[in-house]
């Protein structure tokens, strides 16, 4: 496994300024339209030149302080939403479970325009959207012992058949121990290895094209002491679909010498045909 490369602040990465300049002068986050396309362009080449696939990890993304309020405000602990071979003990909170103007405002802030613009110019990827649905996104939450398998998402929204292109996972763990495990994995499309694993640190994020083949996860059990869970913020971003494109379901894979479940011919093909059929799938 090689190390991942950090994006550094350009502005001023010595002084650990947060990446992400928001400003809250009347009660609303905020960000500069203009400094945003600036900082999208200085990190293009990075990004876009990334293995095994596009992606950008920011080691101080958003002032931790706004963090620490978001974790402060975070939902009442529910029990795990998914409990099947590819994902256990994990909780997702959509907007009508986050009772937080202050997090509906930070999210906001992360799907206006100005941040579209960050994104597409850092990217390459023109006309984003983002998704007032929050399909799949908004606040996660695993518990010890959860795991998520290593897969390749969901390439079409379920409702608005746009083509999903961009995740943004922001961490949300205060004095994480990296032996607890539930590091960000990022695998190679061969699937023979992972290249880098990010520690869910507060303040860390993860920007990356989600293609067919974009795999990732945290596929192992975590270690974390019961009062403890690993929580994030999780945002995606689609366009309009261009050409001919199969749907596809989360596409669970296999690590070498593991006893992973692969997605199944069976899962794939029904995805299609409901889809097809325009029939809609929760998520």
């Amino acid at each position: 496994m090689t190390e991942t490369a950090l994006a550094e602040n350009p502005k001023s990465s010595s002084a650990g300024d947060p990446v992400l300049d928001l400003k809250r002068p009347d009660g609303f986050f905020e960000l500069d339209r203009k400094a945003m396309k600036e900082l999208g362009s200085s990190l293009a080449q990075a990004y876009r030149s990334a293995s095994p696939f596009p992606h950008i990890v920011f080691e101080n993304f958003i002032d931790r302080d706004i963090l620490r309020e978001v974790d402060r405000q975070f939902p009442q602990v529910e029990k795990g939403r998914f409990s099947d071979a590819h994902s256990q003990l994990k909780t997702g909170y959509t907007l009508e479970k986050i009772r937080s103007a202050y997090i509906h405002d930070l999210f906001a802030a992360l799907n206006s325009a100005a941040f579209l613009n960050f994104l597409e110019k850092m990217t390459g990827i023109e006309g984003l959207v983002s998704d007032p649905r929050f399909v799949g996104g908004g606040l996660h939450e695993t518990r010890r012992g959860g795991h998520l398998s290593i897969h390749a998402d969901f390439n079409t929204h379920p409702m608005m058949r746009l083509r999903r292109r961009l995740n943004l996972i922001l961490f949300l763990n205060e004095d994480w121990n990296p032996e607890w495990g539930g590091a960000l994995e990022l695998w190679n499309r061969a699937m023979t290895r992972c290249e880098h694993a990010v520690v869910p640190e507060i303040g860390r994020a993860v920007i990356f094209n989600t293609d067919s083949n974009s795999y990732h996860g945290h596929p192992d059990p975590l270690e974390c002491p019961p009062e403890v869970t690993r929580r994030s913020i999780a945002l995606y971003y689609y366009t309009v679909p261009e050409g001919l494109r199969i749907p596809h379901t989360t596409v669970w894979k296999k690590r070498p010498g593991t006893n992973d479940k692969p997605v199944s011919l069976t899962e794939r093909t029904n995805y299609v045909i409901r889809h097809l059929l325009g029939k809609r799938t929760e998520y």
